[in-house]
């Protein structure tokens, strides 16, 4: 492990210009899911306008936007992530900023098909860059401090999802075109004030070469596979987001499925789940790990997670499976206390590097998640199921999960002795 001592990444900025600029990051991040939440209910319609109505052709077509999307993201993490390290986090972050209010007007303007793919492809493109800014967070922070801040961050994550949604679905009844001009206009707001607020987290000497060999996607798992607690703690981020992954899959299906739940139950079981999750994000990582570490806060959100999918595949009534959501909530302990450890395992200018390399991770389980937990689902509620379990995606997490802990927990009992 690389010691660095507390305050020394970015030492060349004050306390006060340090926190307004991990809080410009935290901004950026809330905007950029709040653009992205802004057109989520709208997208698949405005698909199905191009398809004459017909939501079978729109639900397949939607389905390879969505593929394109993750597939960027896979591409392009490391890039973005290489060439921060190599040209400082700030120009990267403004400049996938810009490009993606670029992308939003493109999209409103969108006279085709073929035109909103192109969009889609841009949008993960430019989305990639939330690598850089979680590596801005690492070049900030001192490392017993880095899993609280990027709790913190995550309360970005599910705000954004949670009010964008909601507004994107008020203005698109207005026009279609409008939650894009809106995303638009958000991501334009927050490069301007980027470019007055925000300082450079990564000083000129700390900065490395980029390497095309290194910002490549297979490239990038180098890095991954150069250290054994690094490799160790990366298999499990990937189980970890696979797992996740039988949420925006599965969920509604199998409310509706199991629960007979309307449109309103499910949007308001969602709000229940953004809600714990952003306390747990917001208020319990810091204290948690700071009496228990980074390591036991590892397993216990995993453990915590496990359970959670176990109550969610196994309730057979609704209100049951209300009771699995503060306990799932809890998972969110285990992603900070993963970025954490893994911050702590590579030097200061290969930080982008790392958050690429594990970004385009999670874009392959974003690719193989949704055919393996929707394929399981129709698979245990058909005509040929030996017996019918609705709940088995959320089964198959919950095994995911304890596959990932104990592979967590001999990972962890090879790194040395402290936190």
């Amino acid at each position: 492990m690389i010691d660095e001592p507390a305050g020394m990444i970015g030492a060349p900025l004050a306390g006060a210009r340090r926190l307004g600029a991990v809080s410009f990051i935290f901004v950026t991040i809330l905007l950029d899911m709040f653009a992205l939440g802004l057109i989520a209910p709208i997208l698949p319609k405005l698909v199905e306008r191009f398809v004459d109505n017909d939501t079978a052709s729109a639900a397949r077509i939607f389905g390879l936007f969505g593929t394109a999307w993750a597939a960027m993201q896979f591409l392009f993490s490391p890039i973005l992530g290489g060439l921060s390290d190599r040209f400082g986090r700030r120009p990267v972050v403004l400049l996938s900023n810009f490009g993606l209010g670029l992308d939003y007007v493109l999209m409103a303007l969108a006279p085709s098909l073929t035109w909103l793919f192109v969009g889609r492809v841009i949008s993960g493109i430019t989305s990639a860059s939330v690598s850089t800014a979680f590596a801005y967070i690492a070049d900030m922070t001192p490392p017993e401090k880095r899993a609280a801040v990027f709790g913190k961050v995550g309360v970005a994550f599910g705000a954004g999802f949670i009010l964008g949604p909601a507004v994107g679905g008020l203005l698109g009844g207005i026009d279609p075109r409008l939650p894009f001009w809106a995303a638009a206009g958000l991501s334009f707001t927050n490069t301007l004030y980027g470019l007055l607020i925000l300082p450079e987290s990564l000083p000129r000497d700390r900065r490395t070469s980029f390497r095309w060999k290194n910002a490549n996607p297979l490239g990038a798992l180098h890095l991954l596979r150069s250290n054994g607690v690094l490799a160790g703690l990366s298999v499990v981020n990937f189980i970890a987001q696979l797992a996740h992954v039988v949420l925006p899959s599965t969920f509604v299906l199998y409310a509706t499925y199991r629960y007979g739940w309307d449109a309103t139950t499910v949007g308001l079981t969602l709000a229940m789940v953004g809600v714990c999750s952003m306390a747990v994000q917001g208020a319990a990582i810091g204290p948690i790990v700071g009496r228990f570490g980074e390591r036991r806060a590892l397993l216990l959100g995993l453990g915590c997670g496990a359970i959670g999918f176990l109550i969610f595949g196994g309730a057979p009534t609704g209100p049951l499976f209300w009771l699995g959501i503060p306990v799932m909530a809890m998972w969110g302990v285990a992603g900070a206390a993963t970025q954490a450890l893994m911050t702590q395992l590579v030097a200061p200018d290969q930080q982008g590097q790392l958050q690429g390399a594990t970004t385009s991770v999670q874009s392959v389980s974003q690719l193989v998640g949704p055919f393996l937990f929707t394929l399981t689902f129709a698979y245990f509620i058909g005509a040929q199921a030996p017996l019918k379990l609705p709940g088995a995606p959320f089964l198959l997490a919950s095994v995911l999960l304890v596959l990932a802990l104990a592979i967590a927990t001999r990972t962890l009992a090879g790194m040395k002795s402290g936190r």
